[in-house]
């Protein structure tokens, strides 16, 4: 992964040095810091590991590539960046393949990439692989299915629990059902059991 390594007394001055330097906002970059004590006359070093979000996408994309073409597919990749969010649609011979049995398939290349990219920058980017549509699709069939019940609960007053659901796709119903007149949501259970249950509003 190409990084751009700036050196310096404190992390502050240290990071404004790279920021003007690079000519990008913070929101733009990834870093991780390392520090080189000195000697009985010499001052701590602060070393800042930068990289850019252009950068980490690149290295996404080419190290999606290699995992790809062990599993035999040609695989194009397209990629897009919305409040900080990382998309990275792709696009083979054979999406069955790349998606697996009920999505497991991406959902373990999401997570390989995310744990690669924690060991090197000791933090999770927001990274949303897809393959073509098939998670868009699913999260519009998530999202119409949990305002159909939303829409139950409203009119008989009882709650509704949904099925367990991971952290993203929890998130995606609270936010769908935010401003949903008459119910509310909420997340209840352990992982990886956790669920949202609908719940009426009182009048």
């Amino acid at each position: 992964m190409k990084e751009t390594v700036f050196s310096g007394k404190t992390l502050e001055d240290v990071k404004d040095e790279a920021l003007k330097s690079l000519g990008v906002e913070e929101s733009e970059v990834y870093f991780y810091v390392t520090k080189t004590k000195g000697g009985l006359l010499k001052k701590e070093v602060v070393t800042l590991h930068v990289i850019t979000r252009d950068d980490l996408v690149d290295y996404v994309k080419e190290f999606l590539k290699g995992i790809t073409k062990d599993m035999g597919l040609d695989v194009s990749f397209e990629s897009k960046v919305r409040d900080e969010q990382i998309t990275i649609k792709m696009y083979s011979d054979n999406n069955n393949i790349l998606i697996g049995k009920e999505g497991k398939t991406l959902q373990a290349l999401t997570t390989l990439i995310k744990q690669v990219i924690y060991n090197k920058i000791g933090e999770y980017p927001y990274i949303l692989l897809d393959v073509e549509n098939y998670k868009e699709k699913n999260e519009e069939r998530l999202i119409r299915s949990a305002k159909k019940i939303a829409k139950e609960v409203a009119k008989t007053k009882v709650e509704a629990e949904l099925d367990n659901m991971n952290s993203y796709q929890r998130r995606l119903i609270h936010n769908a059902l935010t401003d949903f007149k008459g119910v509310y949501t909420e997340s209840v259970g352990e992982e990886p059991n956790r669920h949202i249950v609908i719940k009426p509003k009182e009048a």
